[in-house]
C-alpha cells in the first residue's frame, strides 16, 4: 500500500472514529464564540438520524438543567447537540433552562435503526396517575387495583405513550413491577416502615393472645365508662403519643381499638381519631420525629435570603411560625368537640348509627362485604387478663423510641462538633450536651433549642426499629414467662400478626410506587406551582401556598414530600414579593412565619382527605377499618377544619398577624365550628 493510500485510509477512519465519539459528547464540537448566555427556554428535537438537538436560539455556552443535574451546552445557530446513546425503550429528561423557569418533559428513544426520536409530554398530564387512582378507589372502593391503574397509567405516559405498539403497552404495566415496586421496596426508609409495622403487628398479636389487652380494657373500663369517655380518652393517647406519627397511630389505634368496640363505637370514628391526632400533634410538637426535616427545609429555604436577620434561626423561625397553626390546632379542638356534643354529620354519622343501633361496629364484620374478617386474636384460655402484659410492652416501645432519638442524635451531635473542630471529651451524652449551644451559635442555647437540634439530627427509623424489636421481644418474654404460651405459640401469633399488617403494606408499596411516578419522573408538583406562580400580592402567598400544598400532598400522599418540595419555593418567592412592593419588615416577617406554617398544616390537611396517604392507610390499619370507609367518613370533617382554617390564616395577615391576632381568630373558629356542629350536626342515638 502507498503511503497516499495509507493515508487517506487513516484519514478516513480516523473521521469515522472521530464522528462516532462525538455521538456520545454532550457538546457538539463546532466553531462558536466563548460567550455565556442565559437561556429563557430551551426545546429538545430532533432533525436527523444522527442527533438529539437542544434549541435555544442562542449562540454560545449556556447551563441547563437535565433532570435535576446542571450541564454546560455550547450552542451554534442556536442549536447544542445531545448524546444519542439511549436504546430503543428511552428514558424521561425533563428539561430547564433555569431553577427559575418550569421545565419541559420529554421522552427520548431510537428505533431499532438508531433514528432518534422525541416526543413531548405535555406536564398537564402529571396529574392523571393520581387523580385516577383516588377517583377509582372512592368510587370501587377497592384500593389496591386503584393504584395499580394509577401507577400503571403513569407508567404508560413516562413511557412515551406509545399507543401503536403492543409491546409498550404491556412494558408500561410489567414495569409497575419491576421498575416502581422494586424501587419503593428498596428505599431504606420504606423498608424500615414496613418492619417496624410488621414488628408491632407480632407483638399486638402476642399481647392480645396473652390476655394483655383484655386487662387493658378491663382497666381502662374504669375510666372509659361511656362512649363519650372512651373517645376522650383515645384523643389524649394520641396527644400524649406526639413523638411520632407512625407509631401513635399503630399504639392508639391498637390499643383502643377493644375498648371503643365495647362502646359500640364505629371503627370509621376510632380511624378519625386516631389519624387526626396522629399527624397534627407531631406536625406542632416541639420534639418530633418530624422537627428535623423541619429545620432543615426552613434552614436551607432562609439562607441566604437578602435582608433576612440572621438572628432567625431555624428553630426560631419555626416556633415564630406556630401561631398560625391553625389546621393542627383546630383539628384538636374539633375532636373534643365532636366528642363532648355527641353529634357527627355526614358519612359519620351514618357509620355511628350503624355501630351504635346495630352493634356492628364494622361494616367489614358482615358476612357479605367485599372484605374477610381479622384473624382471631382474642385470649387464649388459660392467659389471666393483665394490663401488664400489654403496657410493658407498649411502654417499652415508647420509652425505646425516645432513647433511640435521643442517642443516635447524640451521634450525629458529636460528629458534628467533631467536623466543627470542637471535639467533646468523649462520645458520652454528658459532654456532648454543653457544647451543643456552638453549633447553634449560642453557648446559652435553651433545653427545647438544644433537644429540636438533637431529635432533628437523629435516625427516626433506627429508633423505630430498635423500639419495635424491644416490643416484641418483652411480649415474648412476658407470654413464656408467665407460661401462657409456649416460644412455638409465640412465634405462631407474631407471624399471625405479621399477617394482619400485609393489607394495608401492599397499599403503602403501591403508594409509595405512584409517588416515585408523580415527584421523581413526572414533575407533578413542578405542573402544580407553575400553574399558581405569578405576579401576586404577597398577602395572597398564605391562600395560594394553602391551597397547593394541599393539593400535592393529597396527590402524592405525603406530607414531607410536600414540605421538600414547596419550602424551597414559596419561602424566598413570599420574602422576594414583600422586598420588592416595599412591605414593613415585621409585615414581612409575619408573612414568612405564615408560609411555613400553612406548607405545614395545608400538606396535613391534604394528608388526611388523601387515599394514598401512608398515616392515612396505617391509622385504617391500626384501627381495623375499611380504608375507603375511613377516607369517606373523614373527608368531611377535615374539609371542614381545612376550610375555616384556609380562611383564618388568608384573614390574619390582613389583619396583621402576631399571637394576639392569631389566638382570637381561633377562639372565632372555634365557635364557628361549635354551631356547624349544633346546626348540621345530630346524634347517632337519642338519649
Amino acid at each position: 500500500m502507498g503511503l497516499r493510500k495509507f493515508t487517506t485510509l487513516f484519514l478516513i477512519v480516523f473521521v469515522i472514529y472521530y464522528s462516532n465519539a462525538q455521538l456520545d459528547s454532550l457538546v457538539q464540537i463546532e466553531q462558536s464564540p466563548r460567550v455565556n448566555i442565559q437561556l429563557n427556554e430551551v426545546e429538545l428535537i430532533s432533525e436527523n438520524k444522527d442527533h438529539y438537538f437542544v434549541s435555544g436560539n442562542s449562540n454560545g455556552t449556556a447551563t441547563i438543567i437535565i433532570n435535576d443535574e446542571a450541564q454546560d451546552f455550547e450552542f451554534v445557530n442556536g442549536k447544542a447537540a445531545f448524546a444519542s446513546d439511549i436504546d430503543f425503550k428511552g428514558r424521561l429528561l425533563f428539561i430547564k433552562a433555569n431553577e427559575k423557569v418550569t421545565g419541559k418533559l420529554y421522552h427520548v428513544s431510537s428505533s431499532k435503526k438508531g433514528i432518534p426520536r422525541v416526543r413531548h409530554i405535555p406536564l398537564w398530564l402529571s396529574i392523571l396517575p393520581p387523580l385516577i387512582a383516588i377517583g377509582l378507589a372512592l368510587i370501587f372502593k377497592e384500593v389496591i387495583i386503584s393504584l395499580f391503574i394509577g401507577i400503571w397509567s403513569g407508567a404508560f405516559i413516562a413511557g412515551g405513550m406509545r399507543f401503536g405498539s403492543v409491546y409498550y403497552f404491556f412494558d408500561s404495566i410489567f414495569s409497575v413491577v419491576y421498575k416502581y415496586i422494586i424501587a419503593a421496596l428498596t428505599d431504606s426508609s420504606h423498608i424500615s416502615i414496613i418492619v417496624f409495622s410488621l414488628l408491632i403487628g407480632g407483638m399486638v398479636a402476642i399481647i392480645s393472645k396473652n390476655g394483655g389487652m383484655a386487662g387493658v380494657v378491663k382497666s381502662l373500663s374504669k375510666y372509659a365508662r361511656s362512649e363519650r369517655s372512651a373517645q376522650f380518652i383515645t384523643w389524649v393517647l394520641g396527644v400524649a403519643i406526639f413523638f411520632d406519627d407512625y407509631a401513635n397511630t399503630l399504639i392508639v389505634g391498637n390499643t383502643m381499638r377493644s375498648v371503643t368496640d365495647k362502646f359500640k363505637i364505629s371503627r370509621e370514628k376510632l380511624a378519625y381519631i386516631v389519624d387526626s391526632t396522629a399527624a397534627p400533634v407531631s406536625s406542632v410538637a416541639f420534639i418530633t420525629t418530624w422537627i428535623g426535616a423541619e429545620l432543615s427545609y426552613i434552614a436551607d429555604a432562609t439562607a441566604g435570603l437578602p435582608g433576612f436577620d440572621a438572628s432567625y434561626t431555624p428553630y426560631t423561625v419555626f416556633i415564630s411560625s406556630l401561631k398560625y397553626s391553625f389546621y393542627p390546632i383546630l383539628t384538636l379542638i374539633f375532636i373534643l368537640l365532636v366528642i363532648y356534643l355527641k353529634k357527627d354529620f355526614g358519612p359519620m354519622l351514618k357509620a355511628e348509627r350503624r355501630s351504635r343501633t346495630t352493634g356492628q361496629v364494622s361494616p367489614a364484620s358482615n358476612k357479605s362485604e367485599d372484605e374477610p374478617d381479622m384473624e382471631d386474636l382474642s385470649p387464649l384460655k388459660n392467659a389471666t387478663p393483665h394490663w401488664s402484659n400489654a403496657v410493658l410492652p407498649v411502654l417499652a416501645v415508647i420509652l425505646l423510641t425516645m432513647f433511640g432519638l435521643m442517642d443516635t442524635g447524640m451521634s450525629s451531635m458529636y460528629d458534628s462538633l467533631v467536623e466543627a473542630g470542637s471535639r467533646p471529651a468523649s462520645s458520652a451524652w454528658s459532654d456532648i450536651w454543653p457544647m451543643i449551644g456552638s453549633l447553634l451559635g449560642s453557648e446559652d442555647a435553651s433545653f427545647f433549642l438544644k433537644m429540636g437540634k438533637i431529635i432533628g439530627a437523629s435516625d427516626s427509623y433506627v429508633a423505630l426499629l430498635w423500639a419495635s424489636f424491644a416490643g416484641v421481644a418483652l411480649a415474648i418474654i412476658l407470654s413464656v414467662g408467665k407460661r401462657i404460651m409456649t416460644l412455638f405459640e409465640t412465634m405462631h401469633w407474631m407471624t399471625t400478626g405479621f399477617k394482619t399488617m400485609l393489607p394495608a403494606l401492599i397499599i403503602l408499596t403501591l403508594a409509595w410506587s405512584l409517588a416515585i411516578i408523580t415527584s421523581d419522573e413526572l414533575h407533578t408538583a413542578d405542573y402544580l406551582t407553575s400553574i399558581l406562580e405569578g405576579n401576586v400580592s404577597p398577602y395572597v402567598m398564605p391562600l395560594i401556598t394553602f391551597i397547593l400544598a394541599a393539593f400535592i400532598a393529597f396527590s402524592t400522599g405525603s406530607s414531607w414530600s410536600t414540605m421538600a418540595i414547596l419550602y424551597p419555593i414559596v419561602i424566598p418567592t413570599t420574602w422576594a414579593i414583600c422586598q420588592s412592593q416595599g412591605l414593613d419588615t415585621d409585615v414581612s416577617y409575619e408573612l414568612i412565619f405564615n408560609v411555613i406554617s400553612i406548607v405545614l398544616a395545608a400538606s396535613v390537611v391534604g394528608d388526611h382527605c388523601s387515599p394514598i396517604s401512608d398515616t392515612t392507610i396505617l391509622s385504617s390499619l391500626a384501627s381495623d377499618c375499611n380504608h375507603i370507609d375511613h377516607v369517606r367518613t373523614q373527608l368531611p370533617y377535615a374539609l371542614t377544619v381545612g376550610v375555616i382554617s384556609l380562611l383564618i390564616g388568608t384573614l390574619s395577615t390582613l389583619l396583621g398577624g402576631g399571637w394576639f391576632i392569631c389566638l382570637l381568630l381561633i377562639v372565632i373558629s372555634v365557635v364557628v365550628l361549635y354551631f356547624i356542629l349544633q346546626i348540621f350536626g345530630k346524634r347517632a342515638v337519642v338519649d
